[in-house]
């Protein structure tokens, strides 16, 4: 298992797990329940997203291009 993103935030974890799930990766969040007991409240003990392996490369690739994508906006729909 690899670990290829860690967030306290719970909206941004739920946006990685769709990129994921989206690219056909399958994808195991560890540390919820202490993050989660804590309401995000403590840095140093993080969410980590992780994946087998083998699927990496793909993984970070993916996780890359969507917050790329997320931050110049493309992925907003136009007015």
């Amino acid at each position: 298992m690899k670990d290829v993103f860690r967030t306290n935030d719970p909206v941004e974890l739920t946006f990685i797990q769709a990129v994921l799930a989206e690219a056909d990766i399958e994808c195991f969040v560890l540390d919820d329940g202490m993050s989660s007991a804590y309401a995000g409240a403590l840095p140093f003990i993080k969410r980590r997203v992780m994946v087998i392996d083998e699927d990496e490369h793909m993984a970070r690739t993916a996780i890359a291009r969507a917050l790329d994508e997320r931050e110049s906006g493309e992925d907003q729909l136009p007015d």
